[in-house]
């Protein structure tokens, strides 16, 4: 089967890059490949469901351009398409003076991308808009908001569909051979050949580069993230979303409150290794991807550095109690009966052999292949303008090769 572009991962990133390609090129013959029964069960199903302002990430870094522009699109795409959000806004909360000068910085930053509406707001201020919350000062962000990002990729699959293209479940990849004509795509059973292919495979990124022959520049560390539902009794506590003021020295948000479009409030995320690269439960383990891991000097070099914050996280992982006492630092009235475990999701954090974080997006360009090698969070929100910009390599590339 023959096709103009294909495209190898069904999640939301995947998808919107195949939109965008039909958007640029009409009668271009797409091709999205998913290894699951279904599109988005990985990443995309699976995270807060908070749509990004943008305000954390470093001026003009892909994920601060990426994230300010992709929001407005994907606002405009939910209102074309009639999917569900709310900006409901959300506070992010210094709980003591020692965060304030971090908290400045936030701010600071999200001033530099544009976010001209957020504003520092004292103890009151906060309470007038989360009564139950904690906090010494804090920032709203009244541009945040929540969404379910599987519906928004539900309705991307749909529009590739009717733009005449095709998506392909049950495909796992196994081999990529590239010709000098065209590209191949195999798993076990059947085999896709086309001019061009893009591959947007998460948690399994840097396998697929390892397939094309060539050495990703970083590894893939799977890091879980475990989420509480607070029951119903005590979802009033809880207006929109509450954050703490992120730890600098560390890759990940803390953990959070969050309002849930479909109804309902989550606790979380908390981040520990996965001891498999979808391993959604504690006993989730595949010995050759744990040992990828644990031997991967990057992971070596990081756990060194964070072993401390490691070994927290691991018992918050274990402990109800521990989590507890993470969100009773932005809720105090929540107590222990008001939250019980819910899901989990995992994080396809990149790594260099160094131990630093893979902080921003990678696209690593071949002949006839373009991997997104490293697309972290706020990726659901940025998606149609990642997909966007790599529809643009692959167009140029297109061209390149003479259509």
């Amino acid at each position: 089967m023959q096709y103009d572009i294909v495209i190898i991962g069904g999640g939301i990133v995947g998808l919107a890059t195949g939109w965008q390609l039909q958007s640029a090129h009409q009668g271009i013959k797409v091709c999205v490949l998913e290894k699951e029964s279904s599109i988005a069960t990985h990443q995309t199903d699976r995270n807060s469901g908070v749509i990004h302002s943008g305000i954390y990430y470093k001026p003009g870094s892909a994920k601060a351009i990426n994230c300010v522009k992709g929001y407005n699109m994907l606002l405009e795409f939910c209102k074309t398409h009639e999917i569900p959000f709310d900006l409901c806004g959300k506070v992010i909360v210094a709980a003591d003076e020692s965060q304030l000068t971090t908290m400045e910085g936030i701010y600071e930053r999200g001033l530099q991308n544009g976010l001209s509406d957020i504003r520092i707001i004292d103890e009151k201020e906060t309470k007038e808009v989360e009564p139950y919350c904690h906090a010494v000062k804090g920032i709203w962000v009244p541009q945040a908001g929540i969404i379910d990002y599987k519906v928004v990729a539900e309705k991307l699959a749909a529009l590739i569909k009717v733009n005449g293209g095709e998506i392909i479940t049950n495909f796992k990849v196994d081999k990529i051979r590239e010709g000098d004509k065209d590209i191949t795509i195999s798993s076990q059973s059947r085999s896709i050949v086309g001019r061009l292919a893009v591959g947007c495979a998460g948690l399994y990124a840097d396998h697929l580069v390892r397939l094309t022959g060539d050495q990703p520049p970083h590894q893939i560390v799977p890091f879980r993230g475990e989420f509480y539902a607070l029951r119903p009794e005590a979802t009033h506590l809880v207006r929109g979303l509450i954050y703490p003021v992120p730890d600098i020295n560390f890759p990940f948000l803390g953990v959070h409150l969050t309002k849930r479009i479909g109804g309902g409030v989550e606790a979380g995320p908390n981040a520990v290794l996965a001891f498999r690269r979808e391993g959604y439960k504690h006993l989730d383990i595949h010995a050759g991807e744990l040992f990828e891991a644990l031997t991967y000097s990057g992971f070596q070099k990081l756990a060194l550095k964070h072993w401390r914050k490691g070994l927290d996280e691991m018992n918050r992982s274990f402990s109800k109690k521990a989590f507890l006492k993470s969100l009773q630092v932005l809720v105090p009235s929540l107590h222990e009966k008001d939250i019980r475990r819910s899901r989990s999701g995992v994080r396809a954090q990149a790594l260099d052999k160094h131990g630093n974080l893979v902080d921003d997006y990678v696209v690593i360009e071949q002949d006839r292949m373009i991997h997104l090698c490293n697309a972290p969070s706020p990726a659901a929100t940025s998606c149609l303008s990642i997909g966007e910009y790599v529809a643009s390599i692959a167009s140029k590339k297109l061209a390149d090769i003479g259509g």
